[in-house]
């Protein structure tokens, strides 16, 4: 693991553009002393273009209890991790999702079935704050779980003898499959195109390890695509409640995942819980879970 674990604390300190450096900041700022680290991941990482993009961040903290003023927000953080907020600084326009310290670490590793961090953290990223070495040992060792799991998960169901990328793309469709993603599964592919000497690198070490987790990271797809689709609802759900205009936000998800061409009324906008329970039905209909 010490080999993949320099791949990826090298990985993270990669330098970003300096706008999305303070953003991660001001982010952190928002949540106090309660905050140990922002990483910057997704689209926008491998863009160059910022400007008209959302950028995405993960904030992680010590305690929800003690990373919000309210009580329900980190009751909410606590039973569907994470919770997700937006966020703006300058011209730039970004999406944060908070989770803690130990559910950073626990999502990213072969004990949970939800591939929801694993999967996003098992591509490059960028730890673009921190509040202290510890905290920056911590979330490399969380990271440095994400590829092996992603890895073994897959060699449940895909043949062992592809070549490296191919398994790399093979693993992502995998994950693609088990969400709501506005994305098509060979997004997955694009991915590891857009950077295979990166995959190249973090194939050897990260199969190692992938190999020591044994069956911790098998069990079924079909399962994982359940439960992931019914989880990602359930956080489509709740995220009405957080992202401000919560109400549009689920009518444009609904609307990109299911192709549909929602429009909301002005009650609908100004009541997004009950426009929430109105509108999931139509993406359980529309056959996005199955």
């Amino acid at each position: 693991m010490t080999e993949l674990r320099e791949l990826v604390a090298d990985e993270l300190r990669m330098p970003v553009d300096p706008r999305v450096a303070a953003m991660a900041a001001a982010i952190a700022a928002a949540h106090g002393t309660a905050s140990r680290a922002v990483l910057f991941y997704g689209s926008c990482l491998r863009d160059v273009a910022l400007e008209g993009a959302m950028l995405d961040f993960y904030l992680i903290v010590s305690d929800y209890r003690a990373a919000y003023a309210k009580r329900w927000l980190a009751a909410a953080n606590r039973l569907i991790p994470p919770n997700v907020f937006p966020f703006a600084r300058g011209d730039l326009a970004a999406k944060y999702a908070v989770l803690s310290e130990a559910d950073f670490h626990r999502l990213n590793g072969p004990e949970t079935r939800s591939v929801s961090v694993w999967a996003r953290f098992a591509q490059p990223s960028r730890l673009v704050w921190v509040a202290d070495e510890a905290a920056r040992e911590r979330v490399v060792e969380a990271v440095s779980r994400a590829a092996p799991t992603l890895l073994s998960a897959a060699l449940s169901a895909i043949p062992n003898d592809k070549p490296p990328l191919e398994l790399w793309k093979a693993a992502f469709a995998l994950t693609y499959s088990a969400e709501l993603r506005a994305e098509k599964k060979e997004r997955g592919v694009n991915v590891v195109d857009q950077d295979p000497g990166r995959y190249l690198r973090f194939f050897g070490p990260a199969m190692a390890a992938a190999r020591a987790c044994g069956r911790r990271c098998g069990g079924s797809w079909e399962r994982r695509r359940i439960e992931g689709k019914l989880l990602s609802v359930a956080r489509l759900a709740k995220a009405s409640a957080t992202f401000a205009g919560g109400a549009d936000y689920i009518a444009w998800k609904i609307n990109r995942h299911a192709g549909t061409k929602i429009e909301l009324s002005p009650w609908q906008k100004k009541h997004p819980l009950v426009t929430a329970a109105m509108l999931l039905p139509k993406l359980l209909r529309s056959g996005a879970i199955r």
